[in-house]
């Protein structure tokens, strides 16, 4: 199997749509609301894909100032392409791409702990998040 990665090549609202069902991402994600997913992939700073042929597989999208912290928003791996070292690799150009200090920061589902802790991550008790509608309410 051969596989394609580019940093920062046009990934349109359909293909990342698409690939987010085909992972376990699209549970997550609100893939039905399109001005927010265009959204999501016209202001990511960083993009890191995996293309097999002209089929997206793989994304780590991301938003980095390049030398203090990248927020590694999503990776996502579809399901037949899973397993496969695709995720690692994704990660691995991602962290190329940023400064010697940078540090890599993502917030990850439960399930996918694992995950991470595997290829590298240390978890860290500090996360916080603020959804919009708490914080004016509030």
């Amino acid at each position: 199997m051969s596989i394609e990665y580019k940093i920062n090549a046009p990934v349109s609202t359909d293909q990342f749509i698409e690939l987010l069902r085909e992972s376990t991402l699209g549970e997550r994600r609100p893939i039905e609301d399109r001005e927010c997913m265009e959204g999501m992939v016209k202001n990511s700073n960083l993009m890191v894909t995996a293309w097999h042929g002209e089929e997206l597989v793989g994304i780590a999208r991301s938003m980095t100032d390049f030398h203090y912290a990248c927020y590694l928003s999503d990776l996502a791996v579809h399901r037949k392409y899973q397993k496969t070292g695709i995720g690692k690799k994704l990660q691995v150009i991602t962290q190329e791409e940023l400064g010697p200090k940078c540090k890599l920061i993502l917030v990850a589902a439960p399930t996918a702990n694992s995950y991470y802790e595997h290829i590298g991550f240390t978890n860290n008790q500090r996360c916080w998040v603020l959804d919009r509608e708490q914080s004016i309410s509030s």
